[in-house]
């Protein structure tokens, strides 16, 4: 790795936002109509200000959470912007009340605006400060095709081949397991056979549920089959996983490595998925990078594209990308896939900067 420039901090600041999403998606878990998104500003006594954002899922968890990291700012005041140090600080001020939920995501933002600030310190993309290189990720469209019937996910599946997307992502769950099915199959006739498709149950099923409706999409050629239980129930997935021929795909929530090394150990999955987020941001990512190599492992990415695109190409099991534009409405220059592939930016940084219009236009207060 590069050597870190020295920075010091000299405050953080944290501002909600919840910008409409394009597409609205109905999951299992739930609608997402707008992306509530948390953006952080870490300032340094050098003039280096480094950025990050955080995905909220509701917006009653935006005030709450900007409040959390504004508290913080005191206790971070005159601290040097060095991921592990800021980690051990963090760590310590909050072991009693614990590293998972708000707390675990407001550790995060503020570890992975430091590594921005670094990258641009050094005048170096975060890649490359973490000692690798850019390089195209392949990545699949999560922008749609939510619990919306036959006749809509297969007019919006093709809509999300458009920039040579070669796979997608569909959300199951529907109240019988034929309509999944005839979902699945809709997706197929509208896009092709050439597209490669995922699915995802966003933990909606029990064991035996998910066992007879996996056996049944066995026949459908899917990537794998995401979160068919409850994310935490690694032996479930385990059972499940030993009953159905589909890849079964795990990780969006898990809270940090170690969960990631329990779930593997568990055999719950295929594929592990993480999230940049809740895993802890960029340290914690090479550190579950490693766990997913130990255990041979393909590991992709959920969410956060612009800091994904980074990581996945310093993972040595990389897979896929998850491409959303969630941030894209608040973003100067936003993340583009180029013929279905992700190529973290040649800027110093992550590479994301703030388009204060737009976060002014989109501010939750």
């Amino acid at each position: 790795m590069v050597p870190q420039p020295l920075l010091t901090i000299r405050s953080l600041r944290a501002r909600a936002v919840n910008v409409p999403l394009r597409r609205h998606l109905q999951t299992a878990g739930g609608a997402v109509a707008t992306a509530p998104l948390v953006l952080i500003d870490l300032h340094t006594d050098e003039g280096i200000t480094g950025c990050s954002y955080l995905f909220c899922y509701t917006t009653i968890a935006l005030t709450p959470l900007v409040e959390l990291l504004n508290g913080l700012n005191e206790t971070l005041i005159g601290l040097k912007a060095t991921p592990v140090v800021l980690e051990r600080h963090l760590n310590s001020r909050f072991r009693l009340l614990g590293m998972q939920g708000l707390v675990a995501m407001a550790v995060a933002g503020i570890e992975m605006a430091t590594w921005d600030a670094l990258g641009k310190a050094a005048g170096l993309p975060l890649v490359r400060l973490m000692g690798g290189e850019a390089r195209p990720i392949p990545a699949y469209n999560s922008c749609g095709l939510g619990l919306s019937g036959r006749e809509r996910v297969a007019a919006e599946a093709r809509g999300l081949t458009e920039g040579g997307f070669r796979a997608l992502k569909v959300r199951l769950g529907y109240p019988d397991l034929e309509m999944d099915v005839a979902v699945v199959r809709a997706i197929r006739n509208a896009v092709g056979e050439g597209i490669q498709l995922m699915a995802d149950y966003n933990q909606s099923l029990n064991v035996p549920e998910a066992i007879r409706r996996i056996k049944r999409l066995d026949h459908e050629a899917l990537v794998w089959v995401e979160e068919p239980v409850l994310s935490e129930d690694f032996e479930g997935h385990a059972t499940v996983r030993r009953e159905v021929r589909t890849p079964i795909q795990c990780g969006e929530n898990w809270w940090g490595a170690r969960e990631m090394g329990k779930a593997l150990h568990a055999g719950a999955c295929d594929f592990v998925m993480a999230d940049a987020m809740k895993i802890g941001g960029v340290t914690r990512w090479m550190r579950a990078s490693a766990i997913a190599n130990l255990h041979g492992a393909p590991m992709s990415s959920h969410l956060f594209p612009e800091i994904s695109a980074h990581l996945l190409a310093v993972t040595p099991t990389s897979h896929w990308l998850e491409w959303v534009d969630f941030a894209a409405p608040v973003l100067c220059d936003p993340l583009e896939a180029e013929a279905g592939h992700v190529t973290a930016p040649d800027r110093p940084g992550v590479g994301i900067e703030w388009n204060e219009d737009a976060v002014a236009r989109y501010l939750f207060v």
